[in-house]
């Protein structure tokens, strides 16, 4: 019978992927590494008796049998075991992010699976909208319209001369690569460039055609949204919200995410966020990504926020700003998601770290002050 299961896939190289823009295109090492170390990941949100791509069969299920309560019974495959497979039997993939590598790698293992890939004009088109640019030009300027306390301004320069001119008026910037990447592709810099980070700028806009320029916030604290769309088939896409993620940046790279219920994060936010305004967020993005995504794009997707304090005083209290980051992929997010516990279990902290040349995922029991301090 066909279409019994699904194939996970786990290329957490996936934005420097869509950076690059080709078919044959190597991962940095890091990527790589982080692939290899956990690609057993998807164990945790698939269904049982789904297949998951991984480099090393042997260590997935060794890595899975020290978390066996959180795993479901799935298989793990090899790009060989795979070349094999009766692809009528898979009747869906689901990557971490869909880019134009992953698709002819797995044409190149095995070309019965294309049925089940997007075509070239949606490859191109989530690309398109997976760039900061379309963040800062279609999603963050709908939001802060909508309320005084919510801020955020991100201009997308294709020149140096519009970067120069943007660092003389804020002061205190942030520069980014259109495409995510980590936590690199970001520069923190001051009203003008030295010879070095006027170095970084031209190789970036050479690359990958500009940058985003946004003033420097005063951060109080991270946190993001998650959401899954559904339709592509339909016809009628439609976004569905799934949590909250609170995490942990170390250098900017994501460490770890709180695991609690729905309501233990709200309660941890609504210290420095109207829960309100919140809930007035993620309506208005379930509504306008519906639209922008309608044809292009199915799966989970991040929107990174964060809180920032009100620099020029004219009203009172934090602000919150709606759209830091736009994944249009899987996140560490939707993987606490499928880690956390019902109103009955404990909280715990789920830790990334990487030593020994391998990146390790830890899964800690933990109090609610660590939960607080978290939040600080």
């Amino acid at each position: 019978m066909e279409g019994q299961m699904k194939l996970h896939i786990f290329n957490p190289e996936h934005d420097i992927a869509l950076a690059a823009d080709m078919e044959r295109f190597t991962a940095p090492h890091a990527g790589r590494q982080m692939r290899a170390s956990l690609g057993f990941l998807p164990a945790f949100w698939a269904e049982h008796g789904d297949l998951v791509l991984v480099d090393d069969v042997e260590a997935a299920a060794e890595a899975v049998r020290h978390m066996k309560a959180f795993a479901r019974d799935v298989r793990f495959v090899s790009t060989a075991d795979l070349s094999h497979i009766d692809a009528s039997e898979i009747e869906d993939v689901e990557p971490w992010g869909w880019d134009k590598t992953l698709c002819f790698q797995l044409t190149k293992v095995n070309m019965a699976l294309q049925r089940l890939l997007p075509n070239a004009d949606r490859l191109a088109r989530i690309r398109q909208i997976s760039s900061r640019q379309f963040a800062a030009e279609h999603l963050l300027p709908a939001l802060t319209a909508m309320d005084s306390r919510l801020i955020g301004e991100s201009r997308y320069c294709s020149s140096t001369e519009e970067v120069d001119r943007l660092l003389r008026d804020n002061g205190r910037s942030v520069i980014k690569s259109p495409w995510s990447c980590s936590g690199r592709g970001v520069r923190y810099v001051g009203a003008e460039l030295d010879e070095h980070g006027r170095g970084w700028l031209r190789n970036v806009m050479a690359q990958q055609g500009g940058v985003t320029v946004e003033p420097l916030y005063q951060k109080v604290c991270d946190f993001g949204m998650e959401f899954f769309v559904d339709g592509l088939t339909s016809g009628k896409t439609m976004v569905r919200y799934c949590g909250l993620s609170l995490f942990d940046t170390t250098s900017g790279a994501y460490s770890g995410s709180i695991l609690a219920t729905e309501r233990d994060k709200r309660d941890m936010l609504a210290r420095n966020v109207d829960l309100q305004l919140l809930d007035k967020v993620t309506e208005a993005v379930t509504d306008l990504l519906a639209t922008s995504l309608s044809g292009v794009y199915s799966g989970p997707l991040g929107l990174d926020m964060m809180v920032v304090a009100n620099a020029d005083n004219s009203s009172d209290g934090l602000l919150l700003h709606p759209c830091v980051e736009l994944n249009l992929r899987r996140t560490m997010g939707h993987v606490a998601l499928a880690l956390s516990p019902d109103e009955f279990g404990p909280r715990r902290l789920m830790r990334i770290s990487y030593s020994s040349g391998k990146y390790k995922m830890r899964i800690m029991t933990t109090g609610e002050n660590l939960l607080n301090t978290c939040m600080v």
